[in-house]
């Protein structure tokens, strides 16, 4: 193999070979994911040519038309105390009668916390994990244990495989977390839980917003949020939004700039059909910080203490350069008033490069910090569909609300990279400007080609006195083709599961309830084991119990659930053929998790939350970490936010509230220390604009949040400040 300096070399043409076969399956699945789109359309344009204008009054005077009902109302993104969710069964319940648990961090909730991704978003919810890898640009998330990364959705559809584009908060209406095994709705993913990001849409209000965010670190932020209803009933709409962002970082040479343009119109199809078409457009510029040494930071040195502010990558080298857009829409047609059709489909595409240089293992002298160089090109599109048809109906005394739906995904994706090799650095005399050599041909280059159809039934029935049965099957299929261009070999991995889950709810008296559950999950991995053979799915089993509590009038919320969750066909390495793996191993997570909500009328709202969590290697070929904990996985986590309005100042609001974190330990030969970190805030609101003042970190407590691996830790940021100016027009 040939070297060169390193240069940036694009694989597209792989990418397009590999496309140029994958595109009849992609227009069939587009023609299936238009098709109720287009007769709605072509339904439309008769309802209005048959509609034409009267001389009689009587007759001109139509019937007020509905709102929108699938946009989310201004009750469910306010507050601290929601009352309902729509993730555990793609239709809106009482998370009272939800027997699992799900947790809800609104609009309100994130403003008046100044949230700037969705890591800072979770830190109030019980059984989330405040793990961080360094500021590498993800949104890195570990639910009841498990990482849960690639189990972020979006509007309750899965994203690209890619991942590389970070969600911009300030776009989303609220976060619903839905803890624990969830296969049964959403199919591959991953066993501690999902995210569902719920992205605002056209309303029939006017919304006029411009922001202004400056903080410490370099933080400038310019973002606005426009609505225009565009008929007098307002089921047409226009709604814009927008971010602008930089941000620099404590480490030397970190940067991130953020464009985000999201726009998303509402049409008048009739009094029972709504329709919206989105978009978004997102461009992300970042140098990725992933770490130090924890030797001399963390653990002793012998040459001293380095700061934790030091870039150990080499600001030459480069770094991300990502762009990603989607297209879709949001389809609900009311056939009757007990059966409802909908459909989401969004079609989306992530192209971008990424140079990074990471840590390896520290050399002898404790000075020298080997590392390595890579290139990375990326390239995922993806169509995803899931429709579904809602039906409420009773029979016997019984009352049914059935979610029936097909959830299907075809898509390509390229990783290409190369691996590069760099100089080590002098931690304490740091050199940077180093060359790397990279190798003309690609180290890593296999495109691949994915196909995924489930069917799906889910049926809440309530019946006798306070009981709900929420009962749910599904039926996966999935296709992955492969053509690994460095080995020369094509490989069509095939996977299919039946999943199912059940859950009991008893509302033992107004406003209590007790419930258990059980829950599946599954999750294809890909690559070869030593003998050629593909990987089976990692599979994921839940058991839950709990209580919950909603006062009358919502005012507070609470929910207590202990949950048993078990991994099974993990990946662990092949103990006899290096650089293989093999699936023997298997991993458990048992806790106990407490939240409370409250919106008082005395000024005063609240959420919380305490996690118990214990994680364990139950089986693994590495016989020297069974029965230790995952990594990662604090013990104790505990975590408040209030804010309180002044009676004497109705316009001034304060803001107070920290999380608390136990030792995380983990298969590294290190421990990371609890730390307590508090946060403030204060807010003035005027006629029309908004004044935001806050402080993370107040007191200025250096902890380490994570570790991506034994040569590194990640140190927090340190105390930093932000006002944001909001302007109402």
């Amino acid at each position: 193999m040939s070297s060169q300096p390193s240069r940036a070399v694009s694989p597209r043409s792989s990418l397009a070979r590999l496309r140029s076969s994958s595109r009849p399956s992609a227009r069939q699945a587009t023609f299936f994911a238009l098709t109720p789109l287009a007769l709605c359309l072509a339904q439309a344009a008769m309802a209005q040519q048959t509609s034409a204008p009267t001389a009689d009054p009587a007759a001109a005077t139509a019937p007020q038309l509905q709102e929108v009902r699938i946009n989310a109302s201004t009750e469910k993104d306010m507050g601290f105390a929601p009352v309902e969710a729509q993730t555990a069964s793609k239709a809106p319940m009482r998370r009272l009668e939800t027997p699992q648990s799900v947790s809800v961090v609104t609009r309100e909730q994130m403003e008046s916390r100044q949230i700037t991704n969705v890591q800072q978003a979770l830190q109030t919810v019980a059984g989330v994990s405040p793990v961080n890898f360094g500021r590498r640009g993800f949104d890195d998330l570990n639910i009841r244990g498990f990482r849960s990364t690639e189990s972020i959705l979006v509007d309750g559809l899965v994203q690209s495989p890619g991942m590389w584009a970070k969600l911009q908060p300030y776009g989303y209406e609220r976060f619903e977390v839905l803890k624990g095994s969830a296969s049964v709705m959403y199919g591959q993913v991953q066993p501690g839980g999902i995210v569902n990001a719920v992205s605002k849409r056209p309303k029939k209000e006017a919304i006029n917003e411009v922001g202004v965010e400056v903080g410490s670190f370099g933080q400038r932020t310019l973002q606005a949020d426009i609505n225009r209803p565009l008929s007098e009933s307002g089921k047409t709409a226009l709604r814009i939004n927008a971010q602008v962002s930089n941000a620099d970082d404590p480490t030397q040479f970190v940067y991130r700039k953020d464009r985000w343009f999201a726009p998303s119109l509402s049409i008048d199809l009739g009094a029972q059909t709504d329709l919206v078409l989105f978009a978004t457009y997102s461009q992300s510029e970042w140098m990725r910080q992933q770490g130090i040494t924890p030797y001399g930071t963390l653990l002793p040195n012998r040459n001293g203490t380095l700061p934790v502010t030091m870039f150990t990558g080499d600001p030459s080298f480069g770094g991300y350069d990502v762009e990603s857009k989607t297209v879709g829409y949001t389809l609900e047609h009311k056939m009757s008033e007990a059966m409802t059709f909908r459909q989401n489909v969004r079609y989306e595409t992530e192209k971008g490069t990424g140079n990074f240089v990471s840590n390896q293992a520290l050399q002898a002298n404790q000075r020298l910090q080997n590392r390595q160089a890579s290139r990375q090109y990326m390239d995922y599109d993806l169509l995803a569909t899931d429709t579904s048809l809602l039906s409420r109906f009773e029979a016997l005394g019984v009352k049914h609300q059935l979610v029936t739906g097909l959830d299907a995904r075809s898509g390509t994706s390229l990783l290409a990279s190369r691996t590069c090799r760099i100089g080590a650095l002098d931690l304490f005399a740091p050199v940077y400007g180093m060359q790397a050599t990279c190798p003309e041909a690609l180290t890593q280059d296999a495109p691949a080609k994915l196909t995924v159809a489930g069917l799906y039934a889910q049926d809440q029935i309530k019946f006798g006195q306070g009981w709900t049965a929420l009962v749910g099957l599904r039926r996966d299929w999935s296709t992955t083709d492969t053509n690994n261009r460095v080995a020369n070999t094509q490989t069509r991995q095939k996977d299919n599961a039946t999943t199912l889950s059940a859950g009991l709810v008893y509302e033992f008296k107004p406003g209590w309830a007790a419930y258990g559950s059980y829950g599946e999950s599954f999750l294809p991995q890909s690559g070869l084991t030593f003998g050629g053979s593909t990987f089976v799915p990692e599979t994921g089993k839940q058991w839950e119990a709990g209580v919950k509590y909603e006062a009358p009038g919502g005012q507070v919320t609470g929910a207590l659930a202990v949950f048993d969750l078990v991994r099974e066909n993990v990946t662990t390495a092949d103990p006899v053929n290096t650089g293989f793996s093999v699936q023997t191993g298997q991993q458990r997570a048992r806790g106990l998790e407490v939240e409370l909500g409250a919106d008082l009328k005395n000024g005063w709202k609240l959420t919380s939350a305490y996690t118990y969590t214990q994680t364990k290697v139950t089986r693994d070929t590495n016989a020297a970490i069974v029965g230790k904990p995952l990594n990662l996985t604090p013990r104790h986590t505990l975590t408040a936010w209030a804010t309180y309005k002044l009676p004497q100042y109705q316009r001034v609001t304060l803001g107070l509230g920290g999380r608390y974190v136990s030792e995380q330990i983990g298969s590294y030969p290190f421990t990371l220390p609890s730390y307590f970190v508090a946060d403030a805030s204060v807010s003035y609101v005027g006629e029309n604009y908004r004044v935001t003042v806050g402080v993370k970190n107040v007191f200025n407590k250096a902890y380490y949040d994570g570790a991506i691996n034994a040569n590194v830790v990640s140190p927090s940021l340190p105390r930093n400040f932000s006002l944001g100016v909001t302007y109402f027009f």
